[in-house]
């Protein structure tokens, strides 16, 4: 049976979604994640681009404004959702490793 779309992010996938808590166009985002990570995670502009049509696609952003080929998106209630539903999966990982290797 295929795994669902979107059902854990990659933390690619997670930091593009975070960027876009407030309106940011691709070149933007390709710069906030590295920043955001102190450069341990960074996008490639493929990747980017391909996550941003499929984010679209889900429903998980939207887009804001287009001006020649720069596009401006924003996350969405269900983006907004998805990315909390990762966010609580994250912690509940941290929360098994406590419980069984203790506070190291």
């Amino acid at each position: 049976m295929p795994r669902e779309k979107f059902r854990t992010l990659t933390e690619q996938m997670f930091y593009i979604l975070l960027c876009l808590r407030e309106e940011c166009c691709g070149m933007d985002i390709l710069d906030k994640v590295p920043q955001m990570t102190g450069g341990r995670v960074s996008v490639g502009s493929g990747t980017l681009y391909n996550l941003l049509e499929e984010f679209l696609s889900a429903g998980m952003i939207r887009e804001t404004k287009v001006e020649g080929r720069r596009r401006s998106y924003l996350l969405t209630d269900t983006g907004r959702q998805r990315l909390r539903e990762e966010y609580d999966r994250i912690n509940a990982q941290a929360d098994d490793y406590r419980r069984f290797f203790g506070k190291e």
